[in-house]
């Protein structure tokens, strides 16, 4: 499986996201309307709009990107370390430079490829859509606009499991489960990404937490191609 991929070529990503305000009172009058249009088929019984304000995180029109995880798989000795880097913080726009920048430095040939789990629904879009709005350049193998399906050179691993069956979503710790690889337990899931970024106002927490993601993703890709897991020593931070 996965034969024609050189692992060696695949960025690995995974993004957090969350509201662009810590509260919906914050917002202005428009943008109070504009998301409750938008949360009108989302409202169940005894919900208001700004009650899943805490969900705006997940929409680009609404949320921003605090933290892009990163990391490739590097050949060591017949097996693989894999280097991790984030960029992370509270100004966008600095976290989607220095992602550009890399992307458009280092991975910029028709060999090379990003891959991230449930990436072509939610990581590359957001990330797309959010250098629109900050003015920024998309990196050009994020920039599907005008190029043929195989000039395309984004992975996803939930796509890839699903070969070509469309009918459910697979979670990332779902598939980790199936292929028996161990993921921590003692750290935030998704949901509290939000409250960790403007409650608790912990950044780092949330960095740690996508740079596990990553991890997984590389162990996925590895136990595709039929290959050994990575060991903790192999994992190399260099941020």
């Amino acid at each position: 499986m996965l034969t024609n991929i050189d692992l060696k070529n695949v960025l690995i990503i995974d993004i957090e996201t969350v509201p662009q305000y810590a509260t919906f009172e914050e917002l202005s009058d428009n943008w109070k309307a504009l998301w409750s249009k938008k949360m009108q088929y989302h409202i169940k019984d005894g919900q208001t709009a700004s009650g899943l304000y805490d969900r705006a995180g997940i929409y680009s029109e609404f949320g921003k990107i605090v933290c892009i995880s990163a990391g490739c798989l590097v050949p060591v000795n017949g097996g693989y370390n894999f280097r991790l880097k984030s960029f992370y913080g509270d100004d966008e726009k600095v976290i989607l430079t220095d992602l550009t920048e890399m992307l458009d430095k280092h991975y910029i040939s028709e060999e090379h490829s990003v891959c991230a789990h449930n990436g072509k629904e939610f990581d590359y879009p957001f990330i797309a859509r959010r250098c629109l709005i900050n003015g920024i350049p998309i990196p050009d193998i994020l920039n599907n606009s005008g190029k043929k399906p195989w000039e395309v050179r984004l992975l996803d691993t939930m796509e890839i499991w699903k070969f070509g069956d469309y009918k459910s979503y697979t979670s990332l710790n779902l598939l980790a489960a199936v292929f028996g690889i161990s993921t921590p337990k003692d750290d935030i899931d998704g949901s509290q990404v939000w409250s960790t970024y403007w409650i608790e106002k912990d950044v780092e927490r949330i960095k740690k937490y996508c740079q596990k993601d990553i991890v997984t993703v590389a162990q996925l890709l590895l136990r595709f191609k039929g290959l050994d897991l990575l060991k903790e020593e192999d994992l190399i931070y260099t941020n």
